[in-house]
């Protein structure tokens, strides 16, 4: 069975500007890749070709299997597309809005009504088919556009920044509907500026950078790629956090970081978790080093994100 999206040497111009540089991107059926990056990495124009609203300069490109260029309307068939800004009405009830989308796919009235309480139904809004959208919390009225984009069941869903404005229940309702559309097997690409949002959502994280991919893994392999798990600790003596930071380094199997300026706190990249902090412990505490604090954390995305992408003082080598 063919992927989701596989896009191969994907290239977009604009004028003497190259938007989008030889991109390639996997999204395997049935699962969340998450499309990252900064401002003006690529990542609208990137949905704009995969959604047939842009023709790409160079690539091959395909979506659902077909081929994005020689059979646009064959795609947008087996698509939806929600964008950052909502598509539906806000004088009309829900069940209207969905009815009213139906019916532009040339689904006729009943077929159209009934699919309206099926939507309703799966993305959680039962029983408020009735009530105007103006009336909606800014989370229903984002699941509502999700719905407005399965009136015709699509194989692939894009969503562009769905979360963008909406408070932290918001997300949350949101995140829930996505998650329960990949469950019934719909794949899905997201373009978002919420790490956190990817993290929770996404099986696959593709960073976009000046129109390139920068990195593409799944998040554990991206925060991998940094460095993995993290122990922070602060000594109780700053004339011996050198010390302390070159035997947590040996112990910890990572280059230690300490903060400077001389202060008490060391950063540990951990190589392996099991057993790390104990071991560092007994370390310190043989060498008579004492210690106010320590925890051991993951990596998270963000900070993976903002080394991939240059955003952060250290630099490191990350799968592409």
């Amino acid at each position: 069975m063919a992927d989701a999206i596989s896009v191969v040497g994907l290239t977009k111009r604009y004028g003497e500007k190259v938007v989008l540089d030889g991109v390639d991107l996997r999204v395997t059926r049935g699962t969340v890749c998450g499309l990252l990056g900064p401002n003006g990495a690529g990542k609208t124009t990137a949905v704009r070709v995969l959604t047939t609203l842009v023709r790409a300069d160079g690539g091959r490109i395909e979506v659902a299997g077909i081929d994005v260029v020689r059979r646009p309307r064959e795609v947008r068939r087996r698509i939806g597309l929600i964008g950052q800004q909502p598509a539906v009405d806000d004088v009309l009830g829900a069940r209207q809005n969905l009815v009213l989308f139906a019916r532009l796919h040339h689904l006729d009235r009943r077929a159209a009504g009934a699919r309206a309480d099926e939507l309703l139904e799966q993305v959680g809004l039962a029983g408020t088919g009735a009530q105007p959208v103006r009336e909606f919390s800014g989370g229903m009225r984002r699941r509502l556009d999700i719905a407005a984009g399965l009136v015709l069941a699509p194989e692939v869903l894009f969503l562009d920044e769905p979360t963008t404005g909406l408070d932290p229940a918001g997300r949350r309702d949101v995140w829930t509907a996505v998650r329960e559309l990949v469950t019934g097997g719909t794949s899905v690409l997201l373009t978002t500026q919420y790490l956190e949002e990817a993290e929770q959502l996404a099986d696959d994280v593709c960073v976009l950078d000046g129109g390139r991919v920068a990195a593409h893994g799944t998040p554990r392999e991206l925060t991998a790629a940094i460095g993995g798990d993290r122990m922070e600790l602060v000594v109780s003596d700053p004339t011996r956090a050198a010390e302390a930071a070159s035997l947590a380094e040996r112990v910890a199997s990572g280059p230690s970081q300490a903060v400077p300026g001389g202060g008490r706190r060391i950063t540990v990249p951990v190589a392996r978790r099991a057993g790390v902090v104990g071991a560092v412990v007994r370390a310190l505490d043989d060498a008579g080093i004492g210690i106010d604090d320590l925890v051991l954390r993951p990596t998270t995305l963000d900070e993976a994100y903002l080394r991939i992408t240059g955003r952060d003082d250290v630099r490191t080598e990350v799968p592409a």
